[in-house]
């Protein structure tokens, strides 16, 4: 499935636009997860090429997409309850989604420690992001504090490897562009949420200070 999108992506590469970005991150964000760096990187790196698109937008458009997301998988675990979700979850069809009953029940564990906050904290989380509206939706939590957070949490996500993606392009060849993402896909997570957190802790700092 991943070099499925991996290789759907280097084809739009040069038709990446708005509405392309709604689609694969609403796909990023609901039961079939594959890495945002694949989608956002290069709407970034297209904008910056290109010229047709603009970076608050690019994160508009993909917070906008992570959310549809978040909410399709929401409404499922809401309507649908435990048992259904965790036999989806142990078909065959799940683990062809990168799903298994392990990972909802990491997703749910982290979603009882940390509340509601876990929707914002756990969308910058590998292997908990696309995950955690699951437990949510399970735990019937509020749908406007549910929206709030994913909101928030992707947003912040988003501008992280939009920011990669802007340095990218003064570094990386377009045509390297996807093969180098789907190869360190793993330490541009890791520099991502390490980022996230410089940038939580200096709000948290400026706000102390105040």
């Amino acid at each position: 499935m991943e070099d499925f999108i991996l290789n759907l992506t280097n084809g739009a590469l040069d038709n990446l636009s708005y509405g392309w970005i709604v689609l694969f991150m609403a796909i990023e964000s609901s039961f079939i997860p594959f890495p945002s760096e694949v989608v956002m990187i290069p709407a970034a790196y297209m904008a910056a090429e290109t010229g047709e698109m603009t970076y608050p937008m690019v994160i508009l458009f993909g917070t906008l997409g992570a959310l549809i997301g978040a909410l399709v998988n929401y409404a499922l675990a809401y309507s649908l309850g435990r048992p259904i979700v965790y036999a989806f979850a142990n078909s065959r069809f799940g683990h062809v989604c990168l799903i298994d009953a392990k990972k909802v029940e990491k997703a749910e564990v982290f979603f009882h420690r940390h509340g509601a906050t876990s929707t914002l904290i756990g969308r910058m989380i590998p292997a908990i992001r696309q995950l955690i509206s699951i437990p949510a939706g399970l735990a019937k939590m509020n749908l406007l504090s549910f929206i709030f957070c994913t909101s928030i949490g992707a947003a912040l996500w988003n501008s992280i490897l939009v920011g990669i993606g802007a340095v990218f392009h003064s570094t990386v060849p377009k045509q390297e562009l996807i093969d180098i993402i789907a190869h360190y896909s793993h330490i541009i997570g890791i520099t991502a949420i390490i980022l996230v957190v410089a940038v939580i802790a200096f709000f948290i700092y400026k706000g102390i200070k105040k």
